[in-house]
């Protein structure tokens, strides 16, 4: 068989995977499945994306941080508008079909945990939300014990010449990222004295801001559809999800702002 637009993309299998719970079938229930399938594409590639970034910052290769950079914060805009789109389906549409859900939750997401703990918001305590054993949970566990985009960020501002301080160079890979004086100092330095690099300084602190957005949307999107109801699959609902708000990736970078 020659190699088609559609064995190439294996649509037989992608377009098979929409089985809604519902008998009968509720209309809504479609939209639901196919967005939060579409974003576990893109968090697909925003892990290869990052992955790939955290290779160029060790290398300090400050172009290619910057053109993947670029590419993954016009990824974070397309999740932040699949939102609206979500939006589209009412409290009442969701309540119809919300209860076959069962236990399944986004927050069992393991590539979204993977995500998170890539670009160093790391808790431990999260494991427990994927089933010892399988493969969600030996990936989520391996980026617990890996080197952050952040920890690969003090190696590239070590390239250039910053002096990294002992206890970030030495400190438990598994705990979240802290902001840190002397590094916010070697950015600013940066800032004053290697123009292309705070291009790339830039970059970062828009695919920051494009992080949060997306979160705050998402906060308020859950909250408009389930209120203050529990979430699926055990979890707080809407006060789970504000634990996350206004965490930036870089915070370094947000805590010199006043300084520029």
């Amino acid at each position: 068989m020659s190699l088609t637009y559609w064995n190439y993309l294996k649509l037989d299998q992608i377009l098979s995977q929409q089985q809604v719970q519902s008998d009968p079938p509720e209309h809504d229930e479609t939209l639901f499945i196919i967005i939060h399938q579409v974003y576990e594409l893109w968090f697909k590639l925003l892990l290869h994306e990052f992955d790939k970034i955290a290779r160029n910052l060790a290398n300090n290769d400050l172009f290619e941080a910057m053109a993947t950079f670029k590419r993954a914060r016009t990824v974070m805009k397309t999740l932040v508008s699949q939102l609206d789109i979500l939006e589209t389906m009412t409290p009442m549409s969701f309540s119809s079909f919300r209860d076959r859900l069962e236990a399944a939750s986004g927050f069992q997401s393991s590539q979204f945990r993977e995500l998170e703990f890539l670009l160093g918001y790391k808790r431990a305590e999260r494991l427990a939300d994927h089933e010892p054993g399988t493969p969600q949970h030996e990936a989520v566990k391996r980026r617990l014990h890996e080197p952050s985009v952040v920890d690969r960020f003090y190696e590239f501002l070590a390239h250039r010449g910053a002096t990294i301080p002992e206890e970030l160079r030495s400190r438990d890979l598994t705990l979240p990222t802290r902001p840190h004086p002397q590094i916010q100092e070697a950015i600013l330095q940066l800032y004053r004295s290697e123009p292309q690099v705070t291009i790339l300084f830039e970059l970062m602190t828009d695919f920051d801001e494009g992080q949060q957005e997306w979160r705050y949307h998402h906060v308020k999107m859950v909250e408009r559809t389930i209120g203050n109801k529990r979430g699926t699959g055990g979890s707080s609902g809407v006060e789970f999800l504000k634990q996350s708000l206004f965490k930036p990736v870089f915070p370094d970078l947000w805590a010199i702002r006043h300084k520029l």
